[in-house]
Order: structure tokens, then sequence, then C-alpha cells
């Protein structure tokens, strides 16, 4: 199960630094002038999780496999982008393929670096990108609703609710919101996604500060966080230049580094954890010699669609799910152990998985 998250920004914003940063590569050019990035780059990244090593641990694994996560490095956006300006439509196509979208906003000054507005400003910066994503919406929505009407005339049921959908879009779009503010019913999701509206995508503002911010943030900072809450959207602080120094240094000298800016953990580990968070994922595991491994399921998801994560075949012939959790199977020692203190549990089909949980599949093909 992959899951993406675009990283978008105005020009110059940190993005590419940030990027290259994530995926410790230089696939991405960070380079002070527009434009650098013109294919978007993609970069598989490990979700931190330190319950994997004492996993591991207990079951001697000969391997660790930690869950991951991809993000996309896309194309700077300008002013005028839904009709096409810059490299607008190559934007939007990319950022529609996109589980989530992380907005880098510039949240420092250095005269060194020039703003595509010449000045900063990281709200005004949201803005313009959340501008340009309703934008495009509308026009998509526009040119969708003649012929949803007429399937409607037709008596056909499902374009019924399409439509009722599409308007409630329009209006919360004309009204300058996010579709992601659209009240449905939850038997209206379906088709909702089926819109393929951009702005209904959960984001997450990413808030690039300089370095000596890093710990505690700033006034441009603490103004992104005021718009994050007002418009229920995750927010993280970050130094890019930080994180792009981190990465060039080897994992001994890291948390020295780290602990001379008064910081507990690289920013990049709470940027993947957020969009992981966002994305309302959750994680278990497999523990044996071979490896010890994390599957990404979503929240709420029940023991045979976890299953279907490692193989289809898996949840087309489940049959039960031995569980142990997390804490039981550290505490007590393992598998072994969990079983003969009776933490060991047979779930069946209807079982909703935690966070945590150490599992072994039984099915039939």
């Amino acid at each position: 199960m992959g899951f993406k998250m675009g990283i978008v920004g105005l020009p110059n914003v940190g993005k590419s630094t940030l990027f290259n940063a994530l995926t410790r590569t230089a696939a991405a050019q960070a380079a002070n002038f527009p434009f650098c990035t013109i294919e978007p780059n993609v970069g598989e990244v490990s979700v931190p999780d330190p319950r994997l090593e004492k996993l591991a641990a207990i079951g001697k694994s000969a391997q660790i496999l930690p869950a991951r996560m991809s993000f996309v490095d896309i194309a700077g956006l300008v002013k005028g982008a839904s009709q096409g300006e810059g490299l607008g439509n190559q934007f939007l196509a990319n950022i529609r393929e996109t589980d989530a979208i992380a907005y880098v906003l510039r949240c420092f000054e250095d005269s060194n670096v020039i703003h595509v507005s010449n000045k900063v400003d990281p709200l005004a910066d949201a803005e313009v990108v959340e501008t340009e994503l309703m934008l495009a919406d509308l026009e998509s929505l526009e040119k969708r609703r003649p012929g949803v009407e007429k399937k409607v005339k037709q008596n056909d049921k499902d374009a019924k609710v399409t439509l009722e959908l599409i308007d409630r879009a329009l209006a919360v779009l004309r009204e300058g919101k996010s579709a992601r503010f659209v009240k449905r019913d939850p038997e209206e999701e379906k088709a909702f996604n089926e819109l393929q509206l951009l702005t209904s995508k959960p984001v997450l503002y990413v808030c690039n500060v300089d370095e000596g911010s890093a710990a505690t943030g700033n006034e441009y900072s603490k103004k992104v966080e005021d718009y994050a809450a007002a418009n229920e959207a995750g927010v993280v602080i970050i130094s890019a230049e930080i994180e792009s120094q981190l990465a060039q240094l080897p994992d001994e000298e890291q948390a020295e580094y780290l602990e001379s800016l008064g910081l507990e953990q690289p920013g990049l580990d709470r940027l993947i954890r957020s969009a992981y968070d966002l994305l309302h994922l959750q994680t278990y595991f497999t523990v044996g010699p071979k490896e010890t491994r994390a599957w990404t399921i979503h929240r709420g998801d029940k023991a045979p669609q976890a299953a279907g994560v490692i193989h289809t075949d898996f949840e087309r012939g489940f049959i039960r799910a031995q569980t142990i959790g997390y804490e039981d199977f550290v505490t007590l020692g393992g598998e072994v152990p969990a079983k003969e203190a009776g933490k060991a549990r047979d779930e069946g089909k209807d079982y909703v998985v935690k966070d945590g949980d150490v599992m072994l599949f039984k099915f039939n093909v």
C-alpha cells in the first residue's frame, strides 16, 4: 500500500532543499531561481518507528523493514497556474496523483534568497497556492456539471448523487473555501472522491524557519499555526537548512548536532510522522527470524484488509489472525511467552486492527 505526499510551494521557499534532505539525495536540483524542479521527483522514505528495534531484538530478526511513504517534489507554482502560467498545467496534473499535500511556506528572512513576491509572507504564499487549486477545481466541476445533469434527466441514480455533490462543492469553492469543507455523509464519500478535487486533499503546512527558530518557531510560523487551526490542516516547524546539513553527517554525529541546536529529533522525523497521521495511517507488525516488518494500513481497517496489504491472497482466503498487542509482546518477551500468558488472541474478520498489533495470519486459498 503506497501513499504519496506532494511537496508544493512557491519558488525559493526551500521546497527542493527539504526534498533533498528527505531522500538524502541530490535528485532534486535546489537552485536560487524558479522552476529548477521541472519533472516531479519521487523519493521513498522510511517512517521512523522506535518500536521496530525492540521487536527485532526479541524476534532475533535478521532484517528490519520499516513502513514507507513517498514524497513527490512538484514543480514551483506561480500565480495564474490554474490558467497555465509557469508550469501550471503540469503542476496540477502531478498534484492530482498524490494523497495529501505539504505546503512548504517560507518563514525566514534572507536577503540572499530572492522571493517571487519580493516579501516574506507565508500566509499570502499559502493563499496563492490554495487559490490556484480552488480555481482549478471550479473549472473542473463547471465543465463536468452539464454532462452529469444530462444523466440525471435520464434517471441515473448515481448521477443524482454526483450532481448534488458537485453543486455543494461549487457553493463552497465560490465562497473561497477548499473542497475539504464540503459537508457529506459517509455513504457519499466514494462519489465525492471520484470528483478528484485538488482542494479536497488533506493539507500539512510546513513552516521552513531559520536555524535559530527551529526549536521554538518564530512570528511567521505562529501565524501559520493559527491559520492551520482555522483551516483544519496540520502544521510542522522545520529548518530545511538544518535538515540538509544533518543529512550529510554520519549517524553517530547527528544526535550531537541536534543537541547543540536544542532539538530532540530531526525535523524530518516529525514531518514524516505528521504526514502519516494526516492520512489517518497506522502500523501493525510481523515478527520472525527472517524479518521484523512494519505494515501501513488505515485507522479502522479490519484484520482481512490488514492481511491484504501483505498479499491479496491473504485477504481473499482470510481465516483468522493471531494478534498480540505491542506492549504485551515486548513486556513478556515475544510470541511464546505471550501465548503462555494468554495474551495471544485469535481474531476474526470483524476485528479492527490497533496500532502496534503484532500479527500472524492464517489463510486458505
